[in-house]
């Protein structure tokens, strides 16, 4: 099975359904705010109970979906998630982002960069704290937080302040260009072109010159054979600059890695220490 095919996959627990699910209690959804003029350029609120006493830490979740597809409703995005962070009082964001063919992974970094900067705006409002900000993605989600996180200019041209954390769920493409010159799935070819330039921009390894703005937890599914060498390579060169980026292996599946997060057991126990290691919780 590519990740094309998981991805369409229904998963154990219907995760690829999109349709309304239990909030935990007192929690409310603002649906569909236009952070862009761009149909797809929208976002979902989950706001918590408690919003309105307190500011609560926040999380922004970007979807997978191979550059070309996605959806910020799709369960495996946010069922499990909201109902473990929204429960636990966290302000949860869902973003959609333009799509390959009509704008390149480059473009979609951007637009992930004017979600962030719309949300920070909102927060007040919201109750969230700023302070308490983490960028979430999974797959191409995870590639675009990893962009965001090597290069402070693609979020400052968007008017974005500064977040406290970032987390790629299997991302396992933190190098475009050494994929590209081995054996890769098509998504790829479709969503990066024939331009090695091009590659090497929207790569989060090569893009990285100096420390990440954030500390960085990347998940890595341990049934691909590439995802995690991707992500320690990644890992690796963030760190010699004085960085923070921490690898967590989990034994799931690439949808799974995103399915289950949030889900009573280890996997979600172990990136709730990461967020309260830095002073998200």
């Amino acid at each position: 099975m590519n990740l094309e095919d998981e991805e369409a996959s229904p998963g154990l627990n219907d995760m690829r359904e999109s349709g309304p699910f239990a909030l935990p209690p007192g929690a409310r959804i603002t649906r569909d705010l236009a952070y862009g003029n761009d149909p797809l350029q929208r976002l979902d609120v989950y706001h918590p109970a408690n919003a309105d006493r307190a500011p609560v830490p926040v999380i922004i979740m970007a979807h997978g979906g191979g550059w070309v597809r996605g959806n910020k409703r799709l369960w495996r995005v946010v069922k499990n998630k909201v109902t473990h962070w929204v429960g636990k009082g966290y302000l949860f964001v869902s973003t959609n982002y333009r799509l390959v063919p009509a704008v390149d992974p480059l473009m979609q970094a951007d637009d992930l960069a004017k979600a962030l900067a719309f949300v920070q705006s909102k927060l007040r409002s919201w109750g969230g704290d700023p302070a308490r900000v983490v960028l979430m993605g999974h797959s191409t989600g995870g590639h675009l937080a990893a962009l965001l996180t090597v290069d402070a200019a693609i979020s400052q041209r968007q008017g974005a302040a500064p977040w406290a954390a970032s987390v790629a769920l299997d991302s396992g493409a933190m190098n475009i260009e050494q994929i590209m010159h081995e054996n890769h799935f098509g998504l790829y070819d479709v969503a990066f072109g024939r331009d090695p330039a091009f590659w090497r921009q929207a790569s989060p390894t090569l893009r990285l010159k100096g420390k990440p703005m954030v500390p960085m937890l990347v998940v890595c599914s341990m049934r691909r054979d590439d995802s995690y060498p991707q992500g320690q390579a990644f890992a690796a060169k963030a760190n010699s600059y004085g960085g923070r980026v921490e690898v967590l292996k989990e034994d799931l599946t690439h949808a799974e890695v995103n399915d289950f997060l949030g889900a009573p057991g280890a996997y979600t126990a172990a990136v709730d220490a990461f967020l309260a290691s830095v002073g998200v919780s």
